[in-house]
């Protein structure tokens, strides 16, 4: 068994603007991923999903909650990232992050 190496879980949900289709945001979603967070360091691994409400959840699993903040503040300074934000309805987004109990 692998054990990993990731002591935070951060979590987002949210629901698209009616304009975004799944499509579209699937695509942007990805690129994120993998230009952006997976080169971030203490990044452990990501995931997202679609809820059959429309309601989107994505997990991302850091080493530590300074990699987490510094990876939220150098996504801001993106240019991807304007795209992706502007692809949820903001009002519904939740965020929350859990720190692991050893």
């Amino acid at each position: 068994m692998k054990i990993s190496k990731a002591k935070v879980i951060e979590i987002a949900s949210f629901k698209l603007k009616p304009s975004i289709s799944y499509d579209d945001f699937a695509v942007l979603d990805h690129s994120v991923e993998v230009n952006h967070v997976a080169k971030q360091k203490g990044f452990v691994s990501r995931e997202s999903a679609m809820g059959e409400n429309g309601e989107w959840v994505v997990v991302v699993h850091w080493e530590t909650l300074a990699d987490a903040d510094v990876s939220m503040t150098s996504f801001t300074k993106t240019p991807m990232a304007a795209e992706f934000m502007g692809s949820i309805d903001l009002k519904t987004m939740a965020m929350n992050r859990y720190t692991l109990v050893d």
